[in-house]
């Protein structure tokens, strides 16, 4: 089941002096039931613009949004009940203490008390529950802005930028929390441009440029997908290996003392018989690694 619909999806602003501004461009998006799904894109490739066209913040110009099989313009109020989300920075009262935000909004949607105790335990604030929220880290506010998300206990959590700003301490804090959210069965929809940090977290994996979608599918298979088929290769002498590859029709480069070889892992007997060849021989022969990092960057590039 598709917890997440997206189809021919667009969304154009009007600009203040005229003309107009196409913020997604007819993307199309299908994020399966369960796990942590990463929405990435450069700045201004219409990651939010699309978290808001699904949470019906607002309306898209072509297209269309579903969420747990719910129209997004027409019958969210059917299903919003099961959906937690933040877009952007959470709304908290920094003169209230954590507990007492998390109070309110249990008040606004008749949630029983009992499931506050519940939520900051999920998040490990329940230590820190009756301090202000002005004295929280930011990672501590964003986790706080998570409990409040998961207190009517969603099917679908919609997180947009939850790492944005923090250090590094609290991104570790962040992430934690999402793969233990993701191992719960609920689905994370997760956007973001910490690649990183997507990475070590996400089962799978969509990338957007310019409104676009340009990659989607699970992390290893967008990855695989991405990879250079280029090996390693390290010996004594640099320049005489490099020599003996390009005679033997191998296009190869010298970076610092490896060499790169662009071939496909399964040429790497070509390459060592190659080498031996003029009496060469490898310390080291391994595939490139390619990261998330790598991929996106070469998606996301602006055309030369």
């Amino acid at each position: 089941m598709a917890i997440i619909e997206v189809e021919g999806l667009r969304k154009e602003y009007r600009r203040l002096r005229g003309g107009r501004t196409l913020a997604v461009d007819g993307l199309d998006l299908s994020v399966p039931e369960g796990g942590v799904f990463g929405f990435l894109g450069p700045n201004g490739a219409g990651k939010t613009t699309t978290i808001r066209c699904l949470l019906g913040l607002v309306r898209p110009t072509g297209g269309r949004a579903r969420l747990l099989g719910a129209d997004s313009n027409r019958d969210l109020s059917r299903v919003i009940g099961r959906v937690g989300s933040i877009v952007e920075a959470p709304a908290l009262y920094p003169r209230f203490t954590g507990r007492r935000n998390l109070e309110l909004l249990a008040l606004i949607d008749a949630i029983p008390r009992s499931k506050i105790a519940e939520v900051l335990e999920q998040v490990g604030l329940t230590a820190r529950a009756d301090h202000l929220v002005k004295t929280y880290s930011l990672g501590m506010k964003q986790r706080l802005g998570i409990a409040a998300a998961l207190l009517k206990d969603p099917d679908v959590l919609i997180l947009d930028e939850p790492a944005n700003g923090l250090d590094p301490a609290g991104i570790v804090e962040v992430r934690g929390l999402l793969r233990e959210l993701g191992r719960q069965g609920r689905t994370v929809f997760v956007s973001s441009h910490i690649l990183s940090e997507v990475q070590q977290v996400a089962d799978r994996v969509a990338i957007i440029a310019h409104g676009r979608l340009v990659a989607s599918g699970r992390t290893g298979e967008v990855l695989s997908a991405g990879r250079a088929n280029r090996l390693i290769v390290r010996l004594d002498d640099i320049h005489a290996g490099l020599e003996a590859l390009t005679a033997a029709g191998f296009a190869a480069s010298a970076v610092d003392d490896t060499l790169r070889v662009d071939a496909p892992p399964d040429r790497g007997a070509d390459v060592t018989r190659a080498l031996a060849d003029r009496g060469l021989y490898l310390s080291e022969l391994t595939p490139e690694r390619i990261d998330l990092e790598t991929v996106f960057l070469e998606l996301t590039k602006e055309p030369s």
